[in-house]
């Protein structure tokens, strides 16, 4: 019996090499759309802007998974923002054209979109669900909602679709975690601004878990809040990291400070100091049940 395939849209990051490793222990065949070329037989190439022979990995596959985009850890510049969005818009828009052409279309599509579509959350404000989440409108917000329209415009009755808003994933293989760590060995495991900013976060197994939920879950169709039940704030998230490292000193992080270093750093502070309080109420209502629910958890076990 041939193995179920799984095609990843932009798979070369951190989290496509975690849904590779998932998926590929669970026996499925795992092939990867890359402009990077390879000799890996099961990494195809594309450009995220036309058609090709890449079209045929779609066929009969049991998910098509995008995730691809220009990272946003870069300067907001005019050029860099034409490229986020762009690189978002026409790597979305050619996906749907392909699966629109396909005599035996992918069984369902999960797009990426992400938990910065909501605007700042300060204070006590409730969580954002997705039913009664506030979308903010600022450059990154309005990126994240024009992502989302290019997906629901894409013409595939046949493939059930899921847009993922995904929180920020903690992994030891990538993204934001083995930087943190670094930095809390430095000293620099302080709060970061005023340190009362919401972090919603999911550790990458349950990433993992969520997609293949996903997969076999026909009903689930629509925005989804992909993160842990539990946000943390910036404060005693730093906390957690500084009682494991335990830094001869601890450094403080204003947010001068941080606006300095971010310019050097050819970065931007939003990354750090916007509040993220993102509530997975459709998730949960699912069923789904998360191995990490709390920051306390998953940073043991990705810090051990």
């Amino acid at each position: 019996m041939q193995a179920p395939k799984i095609v990843i849209a932009g798979g070369n990051g951190f989290l496509g090499q975690c849904l590779r490793d998932y998926f590929t222990a669970l026996h499925y065949q795992v092939v990867v759309l890359s402009r990077t070329p390879s000799h890996d037989p099961n990494i195809v190439s594309w450009d995220g802007q036309t058609l090709g022979a890449w079209v045929q990995e779609l066929e009969g596959a049991a998910a098509l998974i995008n995730l691809a985009g220009r990272s946003v850890d870069c300067r907001y510049t005019d050029a860099n923002k034409r490229i986020i969005l762009a690189s978002r818009l026409e790597s979305t828009r050619i996906l749907g054209e392909a699966v629109a052409q396909c005599q035996r279309p992918p069984a369902v599509w999960l797009n990426s979109s992400t938990a910065t579509i909501y605007q700042h959350t300060s204070g006590e404000q409730p969580a954002n669900t997705e039913m009664a989440g506030q979308v903010g409108s600022n450059f990154s917000e309005e990126v994240a909602k024009a992502w989302e329209e290019a997906f629901w415009a894409a013409p595939t009755p046949a493939t059930r679709r899921v847009a993922l808003r995904t929180a920020i994933v903690l992994s030891r293989q990538g993204g934001a975690l083995p930087v943190l760590a670094r930095l809390a060995r430095w000293g620099l495991c302080s709060p970061q601004g005023i340190g009362q900013q919401w972090i919603s976060w999911l550790h990458s197994e349950d990433f993992c878990r969520a997609v293949e939920f996903f997969l076999r879950a026909p009903e689930a169709t629509g925005v989804y809040n992909l993160c842990a039940p539990h946000p943390v704030r910036n404060r005693p998230f730093n906390q957690l990291l500084y009682q494991h490292f335990r830094p001869v000193v601890r450094l403080p992080q204003p947010a001068w400070l941080l606006a300095l270093g971010a310019f050097f750093l050819r970065t931007e502070t939003e990354l750090i100091l916007k509040s993220r309080k993102v509530y997975p109420q459709r998730l949960l209502a699912a069923g789904f049940t998360f191995r990490f629910p709390t920051c306390e958890a998953a940073l043991a076990d990705l810090l051990s």
